[in-house]
């Protein structure tokens, strides 16, 4: 497919024309001075900028469409090393499972967050015999974010235990483990338990760590009918709550089944942009005391909280899923123009670098994650290291099934391409 003439931006040209001296006004030349000297002074800081770093090369806009992954595209590091690569990105924020149920047409490429949307996407896009293309440049497990007095509370009840070398002390980033744990290891099966009987955080003991709050113990998600955190956390909730059933829906009358068993325990309604957000908020422990994230937006917090304060910010802690899905973010490239960046992002070493400081797992071309890059990151930062190393893997339904999951969990539509 013949990629779309696309906009183009030009760089400002200098154009110097020679003149004769002779008569030339003193005022006009001091004023020539003036105004060459602007121009000196102006480029450094263009350069800075990264606005005049190929000033006469032309810099190619591509649209992208993407949920949580803009993190990786809005930051101003990122967007100095594209443009290097003459390529700015305009971005179009929305839910991973609405990029996915979506005209694309208008777009170069999309960056859903995990598989399901990314496959649903791809299925779609084979059937109508259109370009995709996928790169996979690095990975970020699902998890649940939450403030300490809620995590020391299920670990009271017996439903999370300390991930061993998680502690936030002055050592921590050494390895040792000192000072207060960042990290949990939630037994979700007891969790679920607990969300399943109603149970209410007061009758687990939150008043003891000096908190009143008679709400019902739940983890709150994004809105599951266009986010993938959502759709990923509901996959969590039907392996864990499968009774004496198949660990996953085999067939359109187990899905239904299971979504509806499970649908009392998915807690939606926050915007899939505001979750995080309002986690990191003064309101955050009030609002919603445990929400379902990925583990690069903790990371990226953490590092940026101690880069300004010079400490971490021991309050805010993750629970890790004794039941592990890690997901599979996919850059779909739509076009040429749109493959050349996923070459880039996925091998350039700058840009691979780059994801791996804002918290991401970077992977190797076999898909695997990469040595320790992220690990020395983070202890050079004195950031506890966290482990993801789990004895249960979450399996997840085939798309279709999936799909009809989702839409009887959320009340929405089933998905079509628009």
């Amino acid at each position: 497919m013949t990629s779309p003439v696309r906009p183009v931006t030009e760089e400002p040209r200098l154009a110097v024309r020679r003149q004769s001296s002779s008569g030339r006004p003193r005022g006009l030349l001091v004023l020539s001075l003036i105004a060459l000297a602007t121009v000196l002074v102006g480029v450094p800081v263009l350069a800075v900028s990264g606005n005049a770093l190929l000033p006469f090369r032309q810099v190619e806009v591509l649209e992208g469409k993407m949920a949580s992954k803009r993190d990786f595209f809005e930051d101003e590091h990122v967007r100095r090393i594209l443009l290097k690569h003459h390529i700015r990105i305009h971005i179009t924020s929305t839910g991973s499972r609405e990029v996915a149920i979506r005209d694309l047409s208008s777009f170069d490429f999309v960056f859903p967050s995990g598989q399901p949307a990314g496959d649903l996407i791809t299925s779609e896009r084979a059937a109508a015999n259109q370009y995709a293309k996928i790169h996979r440049p690095f990975v970020s497990p699902i998890v649940l974010a939450t403030y300490r007095e809620y995590a020391e509370t299920l670990r009271d009840a017996g439903m999370a235990t300390v991930q061993p070398g998680s502690g936030s002390g002055a050592e921590a980033g050494s390895g040792g483990g000192s000072g207060k744990p960042l990290y949990y290891v939630l037994n979700m099966r007891k969790f679920l338990d607990s969300v399943a009987g109603g149970r209410q955080w007061s009758d687990i003991g939150i008043q003891r760590h000096g908190i009143t709050n008679t709400n019902r113990i739940l983890a709150q998600s994004p809105d599951v009918c266009t986010a993938n955190s959502a759709s990923t956390y509901l996959a969590l909730v039907a392996f864990t709550r499968r009774g004496g059933g198949p660990a996953v829906p085999d067939t359109e009358r187990e899905a239904e089944e299971r979504a509806h068993a499970i649908k009392p325990l998915m807690e939606q309604g926050l915007p899939h942009a505001d979750v995080f957000r309002t986690y990191i908020s003064p309101e955050g422990k009030g609002v919603a005391p445990v929400v379902v994230a990925y583990e690069h937006q903790y990371l990226t917090y953490q590092a940026q909280f101690q880069a300004e304060a010079g400490k971490l910010d021991s309050d805010r802690v993750l629970l890790y899923p004794d039941s592990q899905f890690v997901t599979q973010p996919q850059f779909i490239a739509l076009n040429r123009d749109g493959d050349r960046l996923g070459e880039l992002i996925t091998e350039d070493p700058e840009l691979r670098k780059r994801a791996m400081e804002l918290g991401f797992r970077i992977l190797d071309p076999a898909g695997e994650v990469a040595g320790d890059q992220l690990s020395r990151f983070l202890k050079d930062r004195n950031i506890p290291v966290p482990s993801v190393h789990s004895d249960t893997r979450t399996e997840i339904p085939r798309l279709r099934l999936l799909e009809r999951m989702i839409s009887i969990v959320g009340d929405c539509p089933p998905a079509e391409s628009g």
